[in-house]
This record gives C-alpha cells, structure tokens and sequence, in this order.
C-alpha cells in the first residue's frame, strides 16, 4: 500500500499511535522504530503486523536485511514527509513497524524487582528498563505517574529490553512493595550505604522521580531506605545512573 497524504485514515491512525498512550492501550498496538528494536521484536515474537518504509529513500544493508526477513507481512510506503512525522527521532531509522504490544507471563514469585514511581521521561524510562533486562530483574512496576513504557521514544530507549521484561503499568508500588516478599529498598538520601547490605536474597528496588525523588509514602512502606555513597561535591544522581548501580551491585554479590 502507497499513502502520499496525512488526510489518509491508515495514516492518521498510525499518528494516534505514535503520539497518544491512550490509543496503544486501546488497540494494544505500538511502533518500533528502527532495525535494532525490530530485530529484537522478531527473535521473540516473529513478524510486525505491519511494515513500514519511506519512499525513494535508499535503505542500508541492515534495512534491506530485514524488508527481506518481514517479506511475508503487509507492507506500507510512506512519502518521506509521512514518514518523517511518524518517527521518534529527528533523522528517521528507515524502517517502522506496527506491532501488538507482547504480554509477557508475570514470574510466580518475583526474586529481583524494580519498582518506579513517577518516571517522565521517556528516554530514562528507557535506560530503566535496559539495565533491569541486562541485570536480569524478573517484574517491573511502574507507578500511574510514569511515561508510557510503550510509547516509541521509551521504546528506543530499551534497546529491546521490552521483548525480555515482564513490565506492569498503572501499578500500586504501595501494595507492591507491601507485598514482595523480599527486602524493599527505596533510594533516597539519608539511607543505609547500598555496598554494607547483603543483597543475595529477594531484593526490590525502588526508584523515584527524576527531580522530586521517591514520595514518602514509599519510603515509609520499604523495608530499608539506601543511599549510593557519594564521595563527590553533586548531592544526587540521574535515576537511571542510580537505578543501574544499585541493580548491578546485587548482581555482583549474587555472582561471587
């Protein structure tokens, strides 16, 4: 299929999806942006619904590779305007591709989780989950405050990381964190030093805003509150810096 004008109905609807989390709850539906993040989708769960490629516009190797392996799903060319206003990024990939959002199976018990309240930004959103699949964490809960995990910008964040990583949005990290059965640890200043804890067993993590940090209430419900020793003059870090060290030392003590 060939669409030359944004007054086009499949058009539009691609739009809805690329702009509005409400529309990718509603027909769980995303887009993946570039090779990288398609590559990853069809190792899991085989071909998009849909693919999407700019007119006229020469593909790399890469891009050709991968029109070849998505040769059997439905195709749609976009001008490269159309194209272009689709896309996450200021230099568009070459490729989307329309998706259903995967479910994957929640672990029976989680023994490595991240929690996450409020997070906005959707490229820390993004790192988030990157390092929480390379870590090797089980759940992720992200409170009704977060950025849509599926929007394309958080997912060119993950790197693939969605495909890998049971992800629970909308969620109460209150009765979340009430109900691990593990130690719940909420990063905050003023907490223990994250390096004297013994994290080899069921281990938590909660992760707060990117200005305000991690709400009271949260605080209050975790089991410990820890602080990553800071020898430097900054007083706090991004919260995907923070949340990678501490999802990395546990996976250092559980190593040795």
């Amino acid at each position: 299929m060939h669409i030359t004008s944004r007054d086009n109905a499949r058009f539009k609807q691609l739009k809805k999806l690329a702009e509005s989390a409400r529309e990718r709850r509603k027909l769980t539906q995303t887009l993946l942006d570039g090779a990288h993040l398609l590559q990853a989708y069809l190792a899991e769960f085989g071909l998009p619904r849909l693919l999407i490629i700019p007119e006229g516009v020469p593909a790399t190797a890469e891009v050709a590779d991968l029109a070849r392996a998505c040769a059997k799903a439905d195709t749609l060319i976009l001008t490269p305007a159309l194209f272009a206003e689709l896309s996450p990024v200021a230099t568009p990939s070459g490729i989307l591709a329309l998706v259903d959002i995967p479910h994957l199976a929640l672990p029976a018990t989680s023994h490595f989780g991240l929690l996450l309240e409020d997070i906005q930004d959707p490229g820390n959103l993004g790192s988030l989950l990157r390092s929480a699949a390379a870590a090797g964490v089980d759940q992720v809960w992200l409170s009704p405050g977060c950025a849509d995990a599926w929007s394309p910008r958080v997912l060119r964040g993950g790197m693939g990381a969605h495909f890998l990583l049971p992800i629970v949005e909308r969620a109460d990290l209150g009765a979340v964190a009430a109900a691990f059965h593990g130690q719940t640890l909420a990063t905050c200043l003023g907490g223990l030093p994250l390096y004297g804890l013994d994290l080899t067993g069921p281990v938590a993590f909660i992760i707060g805003n990117e200005g305000a940090g991690l709400s009271m209430e949260l605080q209050i419900v975790a089991s410990t509150r820890v602080a990553i020793p800071m020898p430097g003059r900054v007083e706090s870090l991004n919260a995907a810096a923070a949340a990678a060290i501490c999802l990395f030392e546990r996976v250092r003590q559980v190593s040795h």
